[in-house]
């Protein structure tokens, strides 16, 4: 026994070490669920709080299928882009039926009677109850080139061959608009993918340059950031686009709007990136990793970035519908893209004539799948923006 154990002993101080390893679940009691909730890693935590989220939930699937759509466009729409039926202009959509007269038949369609109304020179369209047109389902049709690998002409569904089905009616040249809204899905949704690329490089590159170093480099961005957003946006969309030399190919001008609405968009985020950056770059983290050498491209992308991604991925889920309205918009007012190129602002710009819309509304029909994909994306974003901060 040492003179300090003796001197502890004589005082009655004595401090007994325990060697054994600690265990933290000793101290408190932890139910099963507690304890998985403290060992969970935060993706983990991350995804059962998105989990609860059930509208960003369906929204997810929702767009995970439209992407799926795009990608699976030649095989699930029932015609090819530009086939048409000269006999079944303006054809209203046709309504599926399981039953008739009484008996189970599966679904199919009745074929339109045409008539000519002599007085408005319209051509009208009644249902034919005596000819039944059955739905085929994985079955040959309109042969193609999927994605220009390989020939093939299998369908989801399919008609008789002879007589046209028309799911959302067809349009003035008797082309099927369901068809064609399938096959413009996906230049209207890869349209906003490609623009936020390039948003967010130029938003967090220039934003976190400013944020992070302040001085002049902060003036000069902020400046020039307040020159961008001072230019009205639509008059400046217009120029843009009309400065675009007409022989052009479309898939030229579709990578020129996408740019475009890249450069546009990206000061909202730079000036977001920038504000965080101002707060971070303070922190003793920051200042643990300047003191042990590391380079400001890394102190940014993995220290500060990460500390506000809720906010980045909120902006993400914005910033896609917008620039997928965005170019909807420019092709409804006819200075985007046009025919032959499909997408759903081209088919919009038919839907310009409101006598067009009173005589045959089902040339709307372009604007449900845009409505819909906003919404989720939005809900999407609520999700995922909750998502990346478990902790909140």
């Amino acid at each position: 026994m040492t003179k300090q154990d003796e001197t502890q002993q004589m005082t009655g101080n004595v401090h007994y070490v325990n060697t054994a390893p600690f265990d933290p679940r000793s101290i408190e009691k932890l139910t099963p669920d507690q304890e998985a909730v403290f060992l969970a890693s935060q993706k983990k935590l991350m995804w059962w709080k998105f989990k609860k989220h059930k509208l960003a939930v369906y929204s997810g699937l929702f767009l995970l299928f439209m992407y799926l759509v795009t990608v699976f466009a030649e095989f699930l729409a029932p015609y090819n882009l530009e086939t048409r039926n000269s006999k079944y202009i303006y054809a209203p959509p046709h309504s599926i039926h399981l039953f008739h007269e009484g008996e189970f038949v599966g679904p199919f369609v009745y074929d339109y009677k045409r008539t000519l109304n002599l007085e408005t020179m319209k051509r009208v369209y009644t249902e034919n109850p005596d000819k039944i047109i059955p739905l085929r389902f994985f079955c040959s049709g309109d042969p193609y080139v999927f994605w220009n690998l390989f020939e093939a002409d299998n369908h989801l569904m399919c008609a008789d061959i002879k007589t046209p089905v028309f799911l959302l009616g067809s349009d003035q040249l008797g082309r099927d608009i369901f068809s064609r809204i399938i096959y413009g899905a996906r230049i209207s949704l890869t349209i906003g993918l490609v623009g936020i690329a390039i948003s967010f490089v130029l938003g967090i590159t220039i934003g976190g340059l400013a944020g992070y170093y302040g001085g002049w480099v902060d003036m000069v961005v902020q400046r020039m950031i307040e020159v961008i957003q001072s230019l009205p946006t639509l008059p400046l969309w217009l120029t843009l686009v009309a400065i675009m030399p007409a022989n052009w190919s479309q898939l030229t001008v579709y990578l020129a709007i996408t740019v475009i609405l890249g450069l546009i968009d990206w000061t909202g985020l730079a000036r977001a990136v920038r504000s965080k950056l101002l707060s971070l770059r303070e922190e003793d983290y920051v200042l643990a990793a300047r003191l042990m050498g590391a380079k400001p491209k890394r102190i940014i992308g993995l220290h500060l970035v990460p500390g506000f991604m809720s906010h980045l991925i909120a902006s993400a889920t914005i910033t896609i519908p917008t620039m997928i309205l965005g170019e909807t918009a420019l092709s409804f007012l006819g200075l985007g893209l046009r025919p032959p190129t499909v997408s759903w602002g081209v088919l919009l710009n038919k839907a310009q004539n409101i006598t067009a819309v009173a005589e045959f509304p089902w040339m709307i029909f372009p604007v449900v799948p845009v409505i819909l994909v906003i919404l989720a994306f939005n809900f999407f974003g609520d999700g995922l923006r909750d998502a990346a901060d478990p902790y909140g």
